[in-house]
């Protein structure tokens, strides 16, 4: 059986960058040169817009984008491709999205098959098992929350730290992964802007310029530095409560 060949991006843009530059070479490095990559730009609502803004970034490294909706066969253009790119925005449009074109089911074959899956943010929510640990507003209603599991363990893009200095009193995004975990029985890991998660077969590592912070049941919140070998966490055999 083909080996898993992911990269899972915390965020596609970052601060003072356009985007897809903070994390422009592992991405080539990831995409070979010439590959047809199929992007799925349902997160957000400008489908056309979405994959042009792509296209723009990855041309000069000799990638061809091509939107899976642009023919109106998101499953043949999922076939024809080399590699596949989710991208980020909303994670509830996404998934009811995936599952309205049946291309959830087909991400799921097609990644255990060995297609090369790159997420970024909402796409790399797609990647856990659920979509329980997502940030977004649950803005529309999919049939399920259960996602792809290409990873068995549960995803946080955009980790914020707390901030000692703030008034306000909200959740912290450290309060709300405890809660999940009060419910559930599964490693959260949390990815901070300008990290990303590299699996290869059964490696996995912790890539990009920050620390991440790994969530487990019942020990705190565990620092990563960049670098980690994360590929424990493949093994993973978690529960989650009905």
């Amino acid at each position: 059986m083909p080996s898993p060949d992911l990269l899972l991006l915390s965020n596609s843009t970052q601060h003072g960058r356009v985007y897809l530059a903070h994390a422009l070479d592992t991405v080539t490095g990831f995409l070979s040169a010439g590959a047809r990559l199929a992007f799925v730009p349902y997160a957000l609502a400008d489908h056309d817009a979405y994959t042009a803004k792509v296209r723009e970034a990855l041309t000069d490294s000799g990638i061809a984008v091509h939107g899976v909706h642009e023919d109106g066969d998101p499953l043949a253009a999922l076939a024809r491709a080399d590699a596949v790119f989710v991208g980020g925005g909303n994670s509830f449009r996404l998934l009811k999205a995936l599952y309205g074109t049946g291309l959830r089911d087909a991400l799921i074959a097609a990644a255990r098959d060995g297609l090369p899956y790159m997420g970024a943010s909402a796409g790399t929510n797609m990647a856990a098992p659920t979509l329980r640990t997502t940030n977004d507003m649950p803005i529309v209603q999919p049939p399920s929350f259960e996602t792809l599991g290409l990873v068995p363990f549960q995803i946080n893009p955009h980790y914020l730290d707390p901030d000692p200095a703030s008034t306000h009193k909200g959740e912290t995004r450290e309060e709300r992964l405890t809660e999940f975990l009060e419910e559930n029985d599964v490693p959260v890991l949390a990815l901070r802007e300008g990290s990303w998660l590299r699996v290869q077969g059964d490696r996995a590592t912790l890539g990009g310029t920050r620390p991440a912070r790994l969530f487990t049941r019942p020990t705190p919140p565990r620092e990563l530095p960049a670098g980690s070998d994360l590929s424990e966490l493949l093994t993973t055999r978690g529960h989650f409560d009905s």
